[in-house]
Formats: C-alpha cells, sequence, structure tokens
C-alpha cells in the first residue's frame, strides 16, 4: 500500500525538482534540491567533472556493488540569434514535437536572471490554407521577451547559447492521485531515486549502493556513460519515465503501459534488453512485496541503463519505469501511487541483492 504521507511527501519533491530549471548540461539548480535532498541519507557523495552527483550508501561489506542511475536535465531550447528588435531565434536541446511549441510560455535564463517569455509564430489569419494543416518548423519560431531591441535583450544577460524551459507548474489533477507538470522525464526517476534511499535511511542491506544523478541524458547518455565507468558496478538499474499510451485514439496493443497499474519493470527498448535473470529478480521481489507491477516492451527511446551495460567488460542491467503520459510535453501526467511503488521496488531490490545472486547473472 501507498499511504496519504507517502504521497504528499513524494509530491512535495518532484515539484520541487520539476519546476527547477536542468536543460541538459545544465543541470545546477535541479543538483541543488538532489544534494539537499540526499546529504543526510548517504554516507557521502561527490561532484564528478562532467556534472553528475555519485552518492554512496555503504552496506554491510563485501557486498555487491549497485549503480541507480536516474538523469537530472530535461528538454529544452537554446538561443541562436537576437535579432535588432529583440526576438530570440532558438534550437532545441534533446527531442522535440515542434507542434506543441507555438503559444507555450517559456523561461529564459541569463545565469541567476530568469526571464518570462512566449513563443511566436505567423499569426494565422496571415497564413495561407495550406500554412494552417502544417506543422509549423522550429526555425520559423521565435521567443518575444517584450524587448524592443537587441541592446534590451543584451542588458538582461541573454546572449547566444542562454538556455529556456517552457513555464509550468507541478499541480495535481481535480484532486486525484494524477499529477502534471513539466520535466517529469526524468524528475519523476529522480525523486523516486531520492525517496528509495530515504525508505533505505535506517535499513541494513549487503550492497554498496552507488545513486547517480546523471547529466546531458537527452542528448545521448552522456554522463552514465563516464559515471559506469568511474562507479564499476556489479549490476545496474535505471529508473527513468515510460510511456503510458492508454487514451483515446491509440489502440490498446501500442498503449506499452497504464497509468495507476503501478511502475513498469523493462523488457526492452531500442538502447538495450534488460539481462533476462535480473529482470525475473525484480518481479520475484514485486510478487513477494506485493507491489503492483506492468512489464515494458517500448519501440523507440533507451535509458541510462544503455551506457552502464555496455561500461568496461559489460554490466547485467535492468530499468524500472515509471508510467508517464504526453512525455516531452509541458503537460506530462503521472499516478503518484506508480512512482512511490518504484521507489518502494527499488528499496526492496537493494536490501534483497547479494554476491549470489551476482553469481547466478552469469551462470548458463
Amino acid at each position: 500500500m501507498v499511504s496519504e504521507a507517502e504521497k504528499a511527501q513524494f509530491f512535495v519533491i518532484l515539484k520541487k525538482l520539476s519546476e527547477a530549471v536542468g536543460v541538459s548540461g545544465h543541470e545546477f539548480e535541479v543538483k541543488k534540491v538532489v544534494i539537499e535532498e540526499i546529504s543526510d541519507v548517504v554516507d557521502e557523495w561527490r561532484v564528478d567533472s562532467l556534472g553528475n552527483i555519485i552518492a554512496l550508501k555503504k552496506g554491510g561489506g563485501n557486498g555487491p556493488k549497485i549503480m541507480i542511475s536516474a538523469h537530472m536535465d530535461e528538454i529544452g531550447l537554446m538561443v541562436t540569434h537576437i535579432d535588432k528588435r529583440g526576438f530570440l531565434r532558438f534550437t532545441g536541446v534533446g527531442s522535440w514535437n515542434e507542434r506543441i511549441l507555438p503559444g507555450q510560455r517559456v523561461i529564459v535564463c541569463a545565469g541567476d536572471v530568469k526571464v518570462r517569455g512566449v513563443i511566436g509564430a505567423k499569426p494565422p489569419h496571415l497564413m495561407t490554407p495550406e500554412e494552417k494543416k502544417q506543422v509549423i518548423e522550429m526555425k520559423k519560431l521565435f521567443i518575444d521577451i517584450g524587448a524592443t531591441s537587441s541592446d534590451e535583450v543584451k542588458e538582461l544577460g541573454i546572449k547566444v547559447g542562454s538556455i529556456a524551459v517552457l513555464d509550468r507548474e507541478v499541480v495535481r489533477l481535480g484532486g486525484t492521485d494524477r499529477v502534471t507538470g513539466k520535466a517529469f522525464d526524468n524528475r519523476v526517476g529522480v525523486t523516486s531515486l531520492i525517496f528509495a534511499l530515504k525508505l533505505l535511511s535506517d535499513v541494513e542491506h549487503e550492497a554498496e549502493v552507488y545513486s547517480v544523478f546523471t547529466v546531458q541524458e537527452e542528448i545521448g547518455l552522456k554522463g552514465a556513460t563516464v559515471s559506469a565507468f568511474a562507479v564499476k558496478p556489479d549490476v545496474g538499474i535505471a529508473i527513468d519515465v515510460t510511456t503510458a499510451n492508454d487514451i483515446p485514439e491509440v489502440d490498446e496493443k501500442d498503449w506499452v503501459t497504464e497509468l495507476g497499474k503501478g511502475p513498469a519493470i523493462k523488457v526492452m527498448d531500442k538502447g538495450n534488453i534488460s539481462h533476462p535473470k535480473l529482470r525475473e529478480l525484480l518481479i520475484k521481489i514485486a510478487e513477494e512485496e506485493k507491489i503492483p507491477y506492468q512489464l515494458e516492451v517500448l519501440p523507440g527511446g533507451a535509458t541510462d541503463a544503455a551506457a552502464i551495460m555496455v561500461s568496461r567488460e559489460g554490466v547485467p542491467v535492468a530499468t524500472i519505469s515509471i508510467p508517464c503520459r504526453y512525455i516531452h510535453s509541458p503537460i506530462e501526467v503521472l499516478d503518484l501511487k506508480d512512482a512511490v511503488y518504484a521507489s518502494k521496488l527499488l528499496a526492496a531490490f537493494v536490501k534483497k541483492l547479494s554476491k549470489d545472486h551476482i553469481k547466478r547473472f552469469s551462470m548458463l
């Protein structure tokens, strides 16, 4: 069961993380929140040269080394040009569906200064009938911050290379356990890992637990690649979102996962196939702990597990996924129960993993 107190505590952390700005390569605000939340539940932590947070919770000695990875970064926008009237042209950081961008409010960051703006486009009443049928390309969009000249923009500290995110608050939907906001990919995974560490704060376990909050996943799993090399884990777990396509206009066979049915234990995505014995261990633990779960086969996408798997001599990996609707949009939707259950599954896995399990992973 997931208690109301657990959901409330989880929501508070998720809201702080989601509303922070953390575009790939610029995860500074998110890192501050993570460090604040984990400092009293891990034995030590450090930030590596790429910006990953690597936190260690020590085990009982001579136990297996687990790397649990949750990426901190979100997709965003980057300024490419400032015209003489103060409009900003931009490109995407990470993978965007361009059809959602026109008409959005944004926050443009210039150091510690945040400037609100809107994404504008050619007005519809000036479009030809053919143009109205088409998705407006990103190169034809611009950000309007209310400036009247390029000098005004520069006085604010905004320049080529400044980053922007969509402007959204995390809120509950209709007083339910469903919540919506931006950057749940993957701030909910980050929150679930933090919450799991809090569940483990007074628990003894054999394993050495390396919780790694990675950077630059959205542009090619960069943070997981270097941190896995440094940690040298015996086993790796990624915690990330997956698509919940349980909505109108999508056939049930294409749903992948559903909200409210528990976290998903990934079988395969475009980046890797979960180690079969590790996957079965997660299933066994979920059933023992009475944690609802789903099995996930995702046609596209990848997680940090794909990078951890091929580190050094190879690492058995699996992914625990949190179902999420409308991924890579400012209105992502998830169920708090699924996310808390993901934390409980992670914590149970840590408590039960032993050296014997690691040996079995390499047996025929």
